[in-house]
């Protein structure tokens, strides 16, 4: 699978050192306190959103997940469904979000991208193909414990062809086969796109998904050098659609994963509407990573920073969460 991180420092890209997220633990947070707080801030008349937004806005997914259990424990009562009851649109799915485990909150966007009429392609190529390979296997075990079913049947059941391959390789946890001859990969790759009438998808499909990130790295560039062409560019030359979109997506995830969420994070929020759903997702995932790298990326690419485009394109409680989440503008 391929998994997070930067390029190496030889490369295009240093790896950051260091914490690069923006939510950290709060010293000395006291789950049975914290639900108190939002115990108050949801009792009587009206809610107190702005109690609900700096507790949840200064607490690190480690510390907010217990406070379910302690909820449930302290007043016997579901904190999802009093949540639920009191706040509405999304405002209220950011903030059941961030107090969900990061595995079962991911397994319930794959379900929610798949189950009813048509299906969210962009999400599952998202999720699938920037988790590591430690992250796949919970949310497997999560996927098929919450919704009956095994994430790979269910993915096989909505999608076809080449791209429920890709979905299927990269939704299993795999050996990364570390040592591999370079040659035999490159001359593979260039047999299945550039040096080939047609292309053998099944090739580019085994090579991205079972083989490990520094060592791709390496590949990609030997690619180029061989090829004289960039292995993006092979790829949307030789495929389309919904496989091509997951094959890009695997590759710029494997060269700079920070470039390629400051991108989702630019296509959900640029034109008419805002893609919410990817706009929340992306920054609770991401809060505790690289959203530092993120915003770094961001600002170089679109000459904005990620704050001050979440500023102008969102509103209200929703805004200043989502605000605290990315930490600062740059």
């Amino acid at each position: 699978m391929p998994g997070y991180g930067s390029a190496p420092s030889s490369g295009p890209v240093a790896i950051a050192k260091g914490f690069r997220g923006t939510i950290k633990d709060f010293p000395s947070a006291d789950p049975l306190r914290d639900v108190e707080v939002l115990r108050k801030a949801m009792k009587g008349f009206g809610t107190n959103e702005s109690a609900i937004i700096e507790l949840l806005g200064n607490r690190s997914m480690k510390q907010r997940v217990p406070l379910v259990a302690a909820y449930k424990t302290t007043y016997g009562k579901d904190l999802f469904k009093d949540l639920k009851s009191e706040l509405t649109g999304n405002f209220e799915n950011l903030v059941i979000a961030t107090l969900m485990k990061p595995s079962a909150f991911d397994a319930a966007e794959l379900r929610e991208a798949i189950k009813g009429a048509g299906t969210d392609e962009a999400c599952l190529i998202e999720i699938l193909s920037s988790r590591t390979n430690a992250e796949i296997g919970e949310i497997n075990q999560v996927y098929k414990t919450e919704y009956g079913k095994p994430l790979e049947d269910a993915i096989s059941n909505d999608t076809s062809g080449h791209f429920r391959r890709l979905l299927v390789s990269l939704c299993q946890t795999v050996s990364f086969l570390s040592i591999f001859l370079f040659v035999c990969v490159l001359q593979k790759l260039h047999a299945a796109g550039e040096n080939k009438v047609g292309t053998d998808e099944s090739q580019f499909n085994a090579i991205l998904c079972a083989r490990s990130v520094p060592h791709l790295r390496t590949v990609f560039h030997e690619y180029q050098q061989m090829c004289g062409r960039d292995i993006v560019k092979s790829i949307c030359r030789e495929m389309s659609g919904n496989v091509e979109s997951g094959m890009v997506a695997v590759v710029k995830c494997i060269r700079n994963t920070p470039a390629y969420f400051a991108e989702r994070l630019h296509k959900a929020m640029q034109g008419a509407g805002t893609k919410d759903r990817t706009l929340i997702r992306i920054m609770v995932s991401r809060s505790e990573k690289d959203m530092l790298d993120i915003r770094q990326e961001y600002l170089k690419n679109y000459q904005k920073s990620l704050y001050t485009h979440i500023s102008g394109d969102t509103s209200g409680d929703y805004q200043k969460l989502l605000l605290k989440l990315c930490g600062g503008s740059d």
